[in-house]
């Protein structure tokens, strides 16, 4: 039997080791002081001054490409337009991404999408989920296959076609990518004009894959404006978020941990005595209370009215401010939500499941109140020294795009800016830890970075 793919997710213990003191450390960081009660309130706050908490100022690209800190280099190893294997072209709009160590010395990017009907695929696809007027979708995943040693490309081709707007996903610890579509739509709805399929799914490309995969929507996975996913290795479970303002968090309990094929049950987010996480109208979720969480059942997960979210906060699951970014750490599930806060800027739920028969918790691990700070995080993943990071996407006609640090203490501090008007989307770490890829959406670039990780 041929051994999947590994996922790679580097020290993850290192960072959520260090979040058993953090809060302690935040009263200095300057993103949160505790009231008498012991519960954390939100203060102003900003990046470390002097680099303290990251590696220093960035310095200017000279080709004018992405701005790094001393020390810091990178290459370009896939572009918009690049001849692939199959005799497409690299598509635009790359988005999510993940890692994986194939185990003959090469790994595997398996990269998101984000294409609409409209787009240009780059070159026809034979086959995929969905068609409008008879021709394949562009949407879907390429795949990246790179020598571990030297970052050459062994071979670059499609591995799913047919689908719409993939956005994020997530690697699954049995050698695989969920790609999920962020487009509710299909055949009578609102932007489904020549689409012969509904969408709005997840679906599953193994990294080991050669050429196109069969796409099979995980349809017991719900129907839904998909946005990551991440899975428990420890259950099996898979946590998914959603990007809308009046999102709740999902969690999918298969029937069978690694076979999502064969079905499960779909379930949302209550957090007792808090309906909303969103922190809009007033700071009812401070910065590091804990909260007990429990899971209900939905139905109709299939949900041709799109309306989830609304059924499951009518039962009282809690509301989620855009949920975007999701990473499962050793113990514990990181969520962006991009535009929470008071200042809507963007925040990040920690999300801890029970052990032993314990019940789940939740707090809020990080508010932005400041654009310097945090603004309209997206995609995350964990450094080797046990930071998180964070792509921003920002939504201004002119954008500032960067890739925030976020120390175990609570500190955010500066690691890379784009310099062209491109969101930054897809961070993921090589095998042994010395690259980080990350993807600029459009025109798509795909990069590879390199530093001192472990400082």
């Amino acid at each position: 039997m041929t051994t999947p793919a590994a996922p790679f997710a580097p020290h993850r213990r290192s960072f959520l080791g260090a979040t058993a003191s953090a809060f302690a450390a935040l009263a200095a960081s300057g993103c949160m002081t505790r009231s008498a009660d012991g519960a954390a309130t939100p203060t102003s706050a900003s990046p470390d001054p002097g680099g303290v908490a990251g590696y220093g100022p960035l310095l200017p690209d000279p080709a004018g490409l992405i701005d790094l800190p001393r020390g810091f280099s990178y290459r370009v190893v896939s572009r918009l337009g690049d001849r692939m294997d199959d005799g497409g072209t690299v598509p635009d709009r790359a988005d999510g991404m993940g890692c994986f160590d194939l185990g003959d010395g090469t790994i595997a990017l398996v990269r998101n999408h984000e294409l609409q009907p409209r787009h240009d695929g780059g070159g026809p696809i034979a086959t995929g989920y969905g068609t409008r007027g008879g021709v394949v979708l562009p949407g879907g995943t390429t795949t990246i296959v790179l020598d571990a040693e030297t970052l050459a490309i062994r071979r670059q081709f499609r591995s799913l076609g047919g689908t719409i707007r993939n956005c994020a996903g997530g690697v699954t610890p049995w050698g695989t990518w969920l790609t999920c579509e962020e487009a509710p739509t299909g055949p009578g709805q609102r932007g489904g004009e020549g689409l012969a399929q509904d969408h709005g799914w997840v679906f599953e490309v193994p990294a080991a894959a050669r050429g196109l995969v069969e796409a099979e929507p995980l349809k017991a996975m719900g129907r839904f404006n998909h946005e990551a996913a991440a899975v428990d290795p420890a259950t099996g479970i898979v946590y998914m978020t959603e990007d809308r303002d009046d999102s709740v968090l999902y969690r999918f309990v298969p029937r069978v941990p690694g076979r999502l094929a064969e079905g499960g049950r779909l379930q949302a987010m209550v957090i007792e005595g808090l309906p909303d996480t969103r922190n809009w109208a007033a700071p009812l979720m401070p910065v590091g209370r804990s909260y007990p969480v429990r899971w209900i059942d939905l139905d109709e997960v299939e949900a041709p009215k799109d309306d989830l979210r609304q059924r499951a906060a009518a039962r009282g699951a809690a509301l989620v401010a855009r949920g975007e970014g999701l990473h499962m750490g050793e113990n514990a599930v990181f969520a962006c939500a991009t535009n929470g806060g008071g200042a809507r800027l963007g925040q990040i739920l920690k999300l801890t499941p029970g052990l032993a028969g314990a019940g789940d918790r939740v707090e809020l691990f990080f508010e932005s109140e400041s654009p310097e700070q945090f603004n309209y995080g997206d995609n995350l993943t964990v450094a080797p020294n046990g930071h998180l990071i964070v792509c921003e996407d920002q939504y201004t006609e002119v954008t500032d795009n960067h890739i925030r640090g976020i120390t175990p203490a609570g500190r955010a501090y500066n690691l890379a800016r784009i310099a062209i008007q491109a969101e930054l989307a897809g961070a993921c770490f090589s095998p042994d830890g010395r690259w980080l890829f990350v993807n600029a959406y459009s025109p798509t670039i795909t990069l590879a970075i390199t530093g001192p990780w472990t400082a």
